[in-house]
């Protein structure tokens, strides 16, 4: 089982809870309809990896996301998280109304920093992506369309949230292509101070 950085814990989630379509920006981008409640799937516990891979057949796009830890049903840590996923085969997958998993739920899609205890408040934090030293993606919770307290109580509506279990809150715009050799830095605010910087460099999948 794939497990994540938790302070000095190693923590095995069983699941990866994704909220798709929460930033407006993003939804214009990517040219999708605004949805009436949030968009959720779900990536296994093999998807979850500490490493950025890329592959040699499927163009792999990154997503950055601000990612809560669950414990005792509600959040208890936070760090960033890179939902990988398969664009073209999505886009195919979507053109024919089918479900999502071959482009989102595949082995190391859900990359994840070391996770740091959560703020007591989260209104202004936000993320932070450069690749090669450029800036690529900005936001955070105060552009979200789903708050993480709400997003949280949805899923549990229908879906039993465990200890471990991770939610990715969505992406801002700027979206793109993982290559071989780039340099993803991500850094996590909370207002001006910096929670945490962390950076990975996209490998070639064998």
């Amino acid at each position: 089982m794939n497990t994540v950085n938790f302070e000095k814990l190693v923590v095995t989630p069983s699941k990866v809870v994704c909220i798709g379509r929460n930033y407006a920006d993003h939804i214009a981008e990517l040219n999708n309809e605004v949805p009436s409640e949030p968009v959720i799937f779900v990536k296994p516990n093999s998807a979850i990896s500490s490493k950025l891979f890329t592959h040699k057949l499927d163009e792999i796009h990154y997503e950055t996301e601000i990612s809560l830890l669950v414990k005792d049903k509600q959040y208890c840590g936070i760090a960033l998280g890179l939902d990988l996923t398969k664009r073209g085969i999505q886009s195919m997958l979507k053109a024919k109304g089918l479900p999502w998993e071959r482009a989102k739920s595949f082995d190391r899609s859900a990359v994840f920093t070391p996770f740091l205890p959560m703020p007591d408040d989260i209104r202004d934090v936000s993320l932070r992506l450069t690749i090669n030293g450029e800036l690529k993606q900005e936001g955070g919770v105060e552009l979200m369309l789903h708050k993480p307290k709400a997003i949280l109580s949805e899923i549990q509506t229908f879906m039993s949230v465990e200890d471990g279990d991770i939610i990715m809150t969505g992406t801002p715009k700027g979206v793109g292509v993982v290559n071989a050799g780039d340099i993803f830095e991500v850094a996590l605010f909370n207002g001006a101070e910096c929670l945490l910087e962390h950076s990975w460099k996209a490998e070639l999948s064998e």
